[in-house]
């Protein structure tokens, strides 16, 4: 099967005919390599290299999640941008940030994540400020995803997995208090806030949510 180049962009080129061999291959050679996210779609495949706005963002994102959950005394396991693939599916892709939530207690000593016998990650934060060529929603969809985190810089919209489809939310499915608003705002405040400040200021905020729910 030959590989064909059929778009390039700025952070990334997308390349059809690509075997699910060759998928493999490339994850293992690139194992060590960070900064490089492949995306994998039935012979498509992504490859791109996230900018500094993208890095920035998922990792606010990803700290607001652990801040709530650390709140709540909730457990997680955090697998930052584990590699979510099933080959029966034909279909692959790396978060930018995903958690096990729900079924934390399943995988938080496991080694190795096997989608084909294991659950998908409970909350994937996706960032979308350089758009993808390959609709990413419908590979989490496919794979099981319950509840999707997506900020394209401007819009931050909560998914919650339905029938094997996504239904934009107010609030968080995951955690009932926190809302896009909220997140949105933090988000915003980002531009003239430095990161440790924003993320206590978040805390205080939700600890004030926990106690007016008490």
């Amino acid at each position: 099967m030959t590989a064909t180049l059929i778009q390039s962009q700025t952070s990334g080129i997308l390349l059809k005919n690509i075997s699910w061999k060759t998928y493999e291959s490339l994850l293992n050679e690139l194992a060590e390599q960070r900064g490089i996210r492949l995306t994998y779609d039935r012979g498509n495949l992504e490859i791109m290299t996230p900018s500094a706005p993208h890095e920035k963002y998922k990792k606010i994102l990803g700290r607001f999640v652990e801040s709530v959950s650390d709140e709540l005394n909730v457990e997680i396991c955090s697998l930052g941008s584990l590699t979510c693939r099933r080959e029966d599916l034909a279909r692959g892709l790396e978060p930018d940030q995903c958690y096990y939530i729900e079924n934390e207690d399943v995988v938080w000593d496991k080694e190795q994540i096997d989608l084909n016998q294991d659950p998908p990650p409970d909350l994937v934060v996706e960032i979308d400020v350089t758009s993808s060529s390959i609709d990413r929603l419908s590979l989490y969809a496919s794979l099981g995803v319950p509840e999707v985190w997506r900020y394209d810089g401007n819009r931050l919209i909560i998914y919650q997995l339905e029938s094997q489809e996504y239904t934009e939310r107010d609030v968080s499915p995951t955690f009932p208090f926190l809302s896009q608003v909220e997140m949105l705002r933090f988000l915003e405040l980002r531009r003239t806030t430095k990161e440790n400040a924003l993320i206590r200021l978040f805390r205080e905020w939700v600890r004030s949510q926990i106690q007016s729910g008490e």
